[in-house]
This record gives C-alpha cells, structure tokens and sequence, in this order.
C-alpha cells in the first residue's frame, strides 16, 4: 500500500501515477514520465503541469530550461543507502529556483524523514509500514542541532556560527 504525505497529513486521491511500460495515467490521472520520455514530450508540446521522475543517475539540471511547466518533480530512492535524491531535491530549491512539489518516491524510510524535509522535499510516497502509522499520529522523529544550512529554514544558535535549531 502506498500513501502520499505531505506537512498537512495523506493526501487522498492523489492525481499523480508514475508511468512505466506496464502503467499508463487514466484521463483523470496525470503522468509522472522519466526524464528521457519527459524531455522528448516538452520538446513535442506545450504541456503544463507535468511531472517527472528523477532517478539517481540522473542530472537534474537538464530540467532548468522547463521548470515553469513542470508541477511536479519526483525524486526515486531505490534503496535506503542511496542519498543522491537529498541532492537532486537541494540543487532543485537552492541552485534551481524551483517552487513546485518535489515528492520522494521509493524506499522512504521514517529516520530519512527529517532530512527530506530539510533538503526541500515537499511530500512523500510512503510503502514502509512503520512510517506509514508514525506519520499517521504525527510522530515524525526530529533533529534538534544541524551542522549544515538547508533548503528549509532554521534558527541560528548564539553559540557557534556553524551550528543551527530546526525551526518549529
């Protein structure tokens, strides 16, 4: 089972499908592509409010010529271990300027929750059973004490210019 959150709870009938070879968006869905097939449609037609789907590997700056058309980026973890997708979501708000829903998608795990939101991530695919009934009663693990800015905002200790609180 696969729940979407974002900072207001699950969202219900989400819209977006991730289309694959085997899955097609219905006319009441809309497609999430990978960036080859993205790219190619963006080129082809004057689409508004696409989504695209990022996987590791791939160069998330292609994307800055067509950030106005794109309403949705997803971001693929395909394994626990890999954060490429914490710096795909960054350079996207920090680098990129992009403003829309940026969603991890794959193997969302409850202790990467925090760092998700830190590094831009907007809303969360979830499968994992824990994390599904943790965010279901609001208890999202925090971090207290950052060494590094982010993409979301925090409060500066008085104590070291290096660290810093997460906001609440």
């Amino acid at each position: 089972m696969t729940k979407i959150w974002n900072e207001s709870g699950f969202v219900e009938n989400d819209p977006w499908v991730i289309e694959s070879e085997d899955v097609k968006a219905t006319d009441d869905q809309q497609a999430i592509l990978d960036l080859d097939s993205f790219l190619v449609k963006v080129e082809e037609s004057n689409d508004v409010n696409l989504g695209v789907l990022i996987k590791p590997a791939d160069d998330v700056l292609r994307l800055a010529p067509y950030l106005d058309r794109i309403a949705l980026v997803a971001i693929s973890f395909p394994a626990y271990n890999d954060g490429r997708g914490f710096s795909h979501a960054s350079l996207l708000r920090s680098r990129l300027g992009f403003a829309g829903e940026v969603r991890a998608v794959g193997d969302v795990l409850l202790d990467q929750i925090p760092h998700m939101l830190r590094t831009g991530f907007s809303s969360l695919s979830v499968t994992n059973e824990t994390a599904i009934r943790r965010l279901s009663e609001h208890r999202i693990p925090g971090i207290d004490v950052h060494y590094q800015p982010a993409v979301k905002e925090a409060v500066t200790t008085d104590s070291y210019s290096w660290r810093r609180r997460a906001a609440v």
